[in-house]
């Protein structure tokens, strides 16, 4: 039903084919757990140099461990600790070249060495992270950044609360 092959090309290229897989996936399923799992593993599996993909979703005003594809994780991170309780806290995309280098940055596995992390926004809320982690420094930029951006946009259009 859904290509198997990882999207090849540029980057946009790749975003591209990822999003249209994404719109397949979330095709006349409204749950954002079952959307969430889906994207985490299209991330994961998708993408070159990931060791980590997945959901932090807010609960109680804590970050909690949602959906994911990779080794297990930190199951809860408070908002403004790590880069994706600050990319929460600030409400805005965070790619960290180098997590050694990040301020607070928590250690979930020792392999990840970048990270990008969008926030997901709902009706103005804070509902959670979209996180991905690589075992490379500077696996992230700009183009990472917006394809993650709209991916989110997708899930959030796709889920409902």
């Amino acid at each position: 039903m859904f290509a198997s092959a990882r999207p090849s090309g540029n980057k946009t290229e790749i975003y591209h084919d990822l999003a249209l897989q994404a719109r397949g996936l979330f095709e006349s399923e409204r749950d954002s757990i079952a959307n969430a799992a889906n994207l985490s593993a299209l991330l994961y599996h998708g993408l070159d140099q990931l060791n980590w993909a997945g959901f932090y979703f807010l609960r109680t005003g804590t970050l909690v461990l949602g959906p994911f594809q990779g080794k297990p994780a930190c199951v809860r991170i408070a908002l403004g600790k790590g880069v994706c309780g600050t990319a929460a806290s600030q409400r805005k995309s965070l790619v960290v070249p180098d997590v050694e280098k990040f301020p607070g940055h928590i250690t979930c596995d020792s392999a990840s060495r970048s990270e990008l992390v969008v926030p997901l926004i709902r009706s103005g809320a804070i509902i959670g992270v979209l996180d991905l982690d690589a075992p490379i420094p500077d696996r992230f930029d700009d183009e990472d950044r917006k394809g993650v951006e709209a991916l989110a946009r997708l899930w959030l259009a796709a889920s409902d609360g």
